[in-house]
C-alpha cells in the first residue's frame, strides 16, 4: 500500500480558514451566515471588516501576495472566513475589475505558499473542491490534458508548456509542487470573477464602503500609454491588431502570456517608445512590479547597443495563440472587431512590417549582423524575475 503522508486536516477547521474560497468553508461560522447588510455594518463584525480591509489594501500594494496581513494570522477561524467574504463582496461591487483581479492574484499566491507544503491528500482534496481532477501520490500529480491546458495556458514560465511535460493515457504527470502552482491559477481564475450582486446590493456596498473604495482606486496603477493616445513618435492607431489586443489585455488588468509581454516590449521599443512609456504599458497587469518590469524592459531594449531584441514574427505569434488577424468581437473599436485584410497578405510576415505599411515609422532598425532575437527573448518578458546569468 502506498504511503500518502500525514493525514488530512480537512476534518477540522484549520484548512478552511487557510483556504476560505473552498466549497464548505462557510461551516467555519457554525451558524447561519450574516446578511450582506450585517457584514457591512453590524458592530459584531467590525474586527472581520478590519481584517478584510487589510487584505484588500495589502493586495493593491503588492498583488504578488508577499505583503503579510498580521491581523489575519492572529484572527479566529470564523473571522478569517468573514474577512475573506467581506473583501470579495466589496471588490465585486467596485467600479472596474482591476482591484478585484489584483486581489485575486494576491489571495491565490498566498494560497500557493501554503499548498506547496501540504500532504498529498490535502492537495488532492483542495483540487477536488476547486473542481480540478487531480490525483497526487508520492510527491507527483496526474491531471487530464484538457484540465492541464486550461490551468497552464495563462502561466508564463516555460517549464509549464505542454511540450515539456510527461504525457500518458490522456493525462499529464507533474511534480506536486508544480501541481500546487496549477491550483494557484485555478484559485486566481475563480476569485477574479465578481460575485453576482443585485444592483441594490452594489449600491449599498458602494455607499457604505465609499472611503475604502476611494483608497483602493488611489492604489491602482493608472495605465498611461493607452491605445490611441500620443506617445512620442509612436502611432498607436496604426499598430497591428495583435499589438493592440496585447495592450488592451494589460489595460483591462488581465494576464498576458509570457510571449506576448516580450513581444509588446520589443515592438514598442522598435517603434520608438521610451523605456518609461514601455514600463507604463504594463501597469495594468495584475502582477505588475515596477522594479522587475523596468529591469526586464531595459534588458530587452538595451541589447546590442540599444537596438534591442527583434519582436517575434507573425508565424511565431500564431503558434503562441497571439495573432488577432481574425478580429476581436469584444474590442471597443470597430477596426479591432473586424477581420484585417492586410494581415492575410502572403507577403506580410512581421508586426513591424504591418506598422510600416500603415504609415508608422520604425525608429530603431535591426542590425543585420545581430543575432536574431525572437526565441531567446521569450524568457525575458516584463513582469517576471530575470533568468539566471542574464545580468
Amino acid at each position: 500500500m502506498a504511503v500518502r503522508g500525514p493525514p488530512s486536516r480537512l476534518g477540522g477547521s484549520a484548512l478552511f480558514a487557510d483556504y476560505p474560497f473552498l466549497a464548505g468553508a462557510e461551516a467555519l461560522l457554525g451558524r447561519e451566515p450574516p446578511s450582506v447588510r450585517e457584514l457591512l455594518a453590524d458592530p459584531a463584525y467590525e474586527h472581520a471588516r478590519m481584517i478584510g480591509r487589510a487584505r484588500i489594501l495589502a493586495a493593491q500594494d503588492d498583488p504578488r501576495g508577499a505583503k503579510d496581513v498580521e491581523e489575519l494570522e492572529r484572527a479566529r477561524d470564523d473571522e478569517r472566513y468573514l474577512s475573506f467574504l467581506f473583501a470579495r463582496l466589496v471588490l465585486s461591487a467596485a467600479p472596474g475589475a482591476g482591484a478585484l483581479r489584483r486581489w485575486a492574484v494576491a489571495e491565490a499566491k498566498r494560497a500557493h505558499g501554503r499548498l506547496k507544503s501540504v500532504p498529498d491528500v490535502d492537495l488532492e482534496e483542495v483540487a477536488a473542491r476547486l473542481g480540478v481532477s487531480l490525483s497526487v501520490e508520492g510527491g507527483h500529480a496526474s491531471i487530464p490534458v484538457a484540465e492541464y491546458l486550461r490551468l497552464a495556458t495563462p502561466i508564463r514560465e516555460a517549464e509549464f508548456r505542454l511540450a515539456a511535460q510527461e504525457l500518458g493515457g490522456g493525462r499529464v504527470s507533474v511534480p506536486a509542487e508544480r501541481a500546487s502552482r496549477l491550483l494557484e491559477e485555478a484559485v486566481r481564475a475563480a476569485l477574479a470573477v465578481p460575485l453576482p450582486l443585485a444592483p441594490e446590493v452594489i449600491r449599498t456596498i458602494r455607499d457604505g464602503q465609499a472611503e475604502l473604495l476611494e483608497e483602493v482606486a488611489r492604489h491602482l496603477p493608472a495605465p498611461v500609454a493607452r491605445r490611441g493616445g500620443p506617445a512620442g513618435p509612436l502611432r498607436p492607431e496604426r499598430f497591428p491588431p495583435c499589438i493592440r489586443r496585447m495592450q488592451r489585455t494589460l489595460e483591462h488588468g488581465e494576464n498576458l502570456l509570457h510571449a506576448g509581454r516580450f513581444c509588446l516590449a520589443a515592438f514598442l521599443h522598435r517603434a520608438g517608445a521610451s523605456v518609461e512609456t514601455i514600463v507604463d504599458a504594463y501597469r495594468g497587469a495584475p502582477d505588475f512590479d515596477e522594479s522587475v518590469t523596468r529591469y526586464q524592459v531595459e534588458h530587452i531594449t538595451l541589447r546590442d547597443g540599444g537596438r534591442g531584441y527583434e519582436p517575434p514574427t507573425c508565424d511565431t505569434l500564431r503558434s503562441h495563440g497571439l495573432c488577432a488577424r481574425d478580429g476581436d468581437p469584444e474590442a471597443p473599436a470597430p477596426q479591432d472587431r473586424a477581420r484585417d485584410p492586410l494581415c492575410f497578405e502572403p507577403t506580410l510576415r512581421h508586426p513591424l512590417q504591418y506598422y510600416r505599411i500603415r504609415g508608422g515609422t520604425v525608429a530603431v532598425e535591426r542590425d543585420p549582423a545581430a543575432t536574431p532575437a525572437g526565441a531567446p527573448g521569450t524568457s525575458d518578458a516584463p513582469g517576471r524575475p530575470p533568468s539566471a546569468g542574464r545580468r
